[in-house]
């Protein structure tokens, strides 16, 4: 399924878990991160969150259909947020695991293509590893449970350093996505891994699953170092 196997010479990483946060709070966190990983001034990086109800809207707007309108969406506590990154809308909640690598892409090797394929195998082993298996589909970026989208990919790379990221729906609340068409693709419908197996799981525990994978895949375990915000 996958064909990104070339091998990253070992990189220092830093990997935060910012624990529940507010979307425009972590925004500004990744792009301090990015100028400060620019200017070489910190080793690639990486912010694992949960969010607090937001619906961002990506650089596409054609990709960016709502199915109700805004004021309304607002009044339920859901923050929208316009950005610039790849892909159409999404939403992020509690229980969806969100992560945003900010990585010098020249240094590692990779173009934003493979970067991207790097992405979707995290993901994908991640959710192997919770009894789910996932698929990709040939420009439409993200993992997918035979037809329902489960994981959603959005990246921008500035001067070589990637920001944005992944978020991989476990145990949230899939009823926001009702409120626009996901990605942009019509008839699109969202899954979760507590949809798929019917299991709760601790987030805690997840985000220690994607630590390692994510150390595998752009660091050695003598490289890592980790800092718990929660």
């Amino acid at each position: 399924m996958f064909t990104t196997d070339k091998k990253i010479e070992a990189q220092p990483i830093c990997i935060q878990d910012c624990g529940l946060t507010d979307y425009r709070t972590a925004l500004q966190q990744q792009l301090q991160l990015r100028d400060k990983r620019q200017k070489n001034q910190i080793p690639n990086s990486v912010l694992i969150t949960e969010h607090y109800p937001v619906i961002t809207l990506g650089a596409r707007k054609a990709a960016n259909k709502f199915l109700t309108d805004r004021s309304s969406i607002e009044k339920q506590n859901i923050d929208i947020v316009d950005i610039r990154r790849g892909g159409g809308i999404t939403a992020h909640n509690p229980g969806q695991l969100v992560f945003y690598p900010i990585m010098n892409l020249q240094q590692l090797g990779l173009g934003i293509s493979e970067y991207i394929r790097k992405l979707e195998q995290i993901g994908s082993q991640l959710l192997t590893q919770l009894g789910i298996g996932t698929q990709t589909k040939k420009d439409f970026p993200g993992l997918w449970v035979n037809s329902e989208k489960i994981a959603s990919i959005g990246v921008r790379v500035s001067k070589f350093i990637t920001y944005h990221g992944m978020a991989i729906n476990i145990q949230n609340d899939l009823s926001i996505f009702d409120l626009f068409v996901p990605c942009g693709l019509d008839n699109v419908k969202m899954t979760s891994a507590l949809k798929q197996t019917g299991k709760n799981f601790q987030m805690n525990q997840v985000k220690q699953h994607l630590s390692s994978l994510l150390i595998k895949h752009f660091s050695s375990e003598e490289l890592v170092e980790y800092e718990n915000h929660t």
